[in-house]
């Protein structure tokens, strides 16, 4: 093979490395289950290495952008299996960069909850394997084998707290309906295979633009693929599962499941609607995807944040929060059929935007409790302002970003996918977004309240913060990255606008 391949495929085999590397290190240890009661255990040193194995993915995605992988001989030998262009190594940096935030956590997390088992970072680290594999996908059966590598390890996550009832209904309802899910995505390949021929997008394209198909059966593989994807991305109606699996997971592996696997199913719809799907039948507002992509959008930004605004969990308020979120961005992925670069311009700066405050929402959620005094209701975080200022501040710096207040990375996520769907003439989703925003709005600055204007009652449990160096390296990293999203967006939707998919 040629060394451009391996140069260009760097940061899949640095964390696949990384990935078995962890696992020989966690069978070796000298800590096993039978010490939990302890605080120490194998997050100290396996936290560490997941962490810089996934940044070091970021920053070898970052290189390979930079130098071009069009310019490396050899980038383009596993096509169509697995596609290398700035698209795919600008997800890779997004889901490198939130599984490292998401480990950082977990390094601070699993041995203060008394959770402590080694086991929790390879699945994390190969769980990342498959979502950059799924990014990557430029056929059907990559696809599907990036889809399951991701999924097996994220299922296992959201079960990781053995003792638990509510851990392991949470995974297994993931499990059953996440296997449902990928039987129609399944199911949508094989009805396309048999009206084209091909597995492959670009194949899948020319036979389409050829014509003399059977556009009834072309247009049920669609609809089937994009169910499939929806479930991934957490869109209503196929949400059912994501507050109880958020919920009922660790925390750290809530973070990931919210911008790791979102990130990956969001490109990997990109790719399919655009590449495969992209002609312009089929990307018509009258006989297209647009136009169930925009009705996903709508029902997911307002079911959800109807349903966030009436939560007592914070955690769970944070799950609905995210499936609002998907809403926001599939206003973006529906401007696409108008706006072919700047639409996948918006989604992916808002994908990055929203990995960086989610995870330091999680995390600053994770620092505001220790074990027996966690942060689960907002009466839990009163007063905690007056109490631990620190905390309370970075915890609103990442709401505030969520709510997309400025000038914040959440903010400019916003404001592109607004712009973009007025440039695309798509007032009415412009709207509906616009409201529903201001509807987030409200349980985001709802929890301002509580720390900062209330006090906790006479005899009430209230949080009390945890000291880890690991979370607050998270929150300090995740912070940063919010900050100068904020202060300089164009840069990094520059760097969005060179990574979009070609029309």
């Amino acid at each position: 093979m040629k060394t451009g391949l391996y140069l260009s495929i760097s940061p899949l085999l640095v964390v696949a490395l990384g990935g078995a590397l962890l696992m020989l290190a966690e069978a070796f240890s000298h800590h096993r289950e039978e010490h939990e009661s302890r605080s120490a255990g194998p997050s100290s040193e396996l936290a560490l290495g997941t962490a810089i194995t996934l940044f070091t993915g970021a920053i070898f995605a970052a290189a390979v952008w930079f130098v071009g992988p069009e310019k490396l001989d050899g980038s383009q030998d596993l096509a169509p299996w697995l596609i290398i262009d700035r698209f795919t190594l600008f997800f890779a940096f997004t889901i490198c960069v939130g599984g490292g935030l998401a480990s950082l956590l977990a390094g601070g997390y699993l041995p203060e909850h008394r959770i402590d088992r080694g086991e929790f970072y390879p699945l994390l680290t190969f769980s990342s394997v498959g979502a950059i594999i799924l990014a990557a996908a430029g056929d059907v059966l990559t696809l599907f084998l990036g889809l399951e590598i991701m999924s097996l390890g994220v299922y296992a996550l959201t079960g990781f707290r053995r003792g638990s009832a509510r851990s392991t209904e949470a995974s297994m309802k993931y499990f059953l309906l996440g296997s449902f899910a990928a039987a129609l995505l399944l199911y949508g390949a094989a009805l396309i295979y048999g009206a084209t021929g091909h597995t492959d997008l670009a194949g899948i394209r020319a036979a389409l633009v050829a014509g003399n198909l059977n556009y009834g059966l072309v247009l049920i593989a669609v609809t089937l693929m994009i169910v499939g994807l929806a479930f991934k991305i957490s869109a209503v109606p196929f949400h059912m599962w994501t507050p109880d699996a958020y919920e009922g997971a660790p925390t750290p592996a809530t973070s990931f499941m919210a911008v790791v696997v979102k990130s990956a199913a969001f490109a990997t719809m990109l790719r399919v609607l655009l590449v495969a799907f992209g002609q312009p039948e089929l990307s018509s507002w009258g006989a297209g995807w647009p136009p169930i992509i925009a009705t996903l959008a709508v029902l997911t930004m307002t079911v959800a944040n109807l349903i966030a605004g009436r939560q007592e969990s914070v955690k769970r308020m944070l799950a609905y929060s995210s499936i609002a979120h998907a809403g926001y961005i599939l206003v973006g992925v529906t401007t696409t059929m108008r706006l072919h670069e700047d639409g996948q311009a918006s989604v992916m700066f808002y994908l990055l935007a929203y990995t960086v405050s989610t995870i330091g929402a999680f995390g600053a959620l994770i620092l505001c409790g220790s074990r027996g005094a966690e942060a689960v209701s907002y009466e839990d975080l009163s007063g905690l302002g007056k109490r631990h200022p620190a905390v309370a501040l970075v915890f609103s710096l990442f709401l505030l970003s969520l709510a997309g207040v400025p000038p914040t990375a959440g903010f400019f996520g916003k404001l592109y996918i607004v712009k973009g769907a007025i440039g695309a003439g798509l007032y009415p989703l412009s709207v509906i977004l616009l409201l529903n925003s201001v509807l987030g709005a409200y349980y985001y600055l709802r929890v301002l309240v509580f720390m900062y204007m209330r006090e906790p009652a006479p005899g009430a449990p209230f949080a009390r913060p945890m000291k880890s160096g690991y979370v607050t390296s998270a929150l300090v990293l995740a912070a940063v990255a919010v900050v100068a999203l904020g202060l300089f967006p164009t840069t990094s939707l520059e760097v969005a606008v060179r990574a979009a998919l070609a029309p």
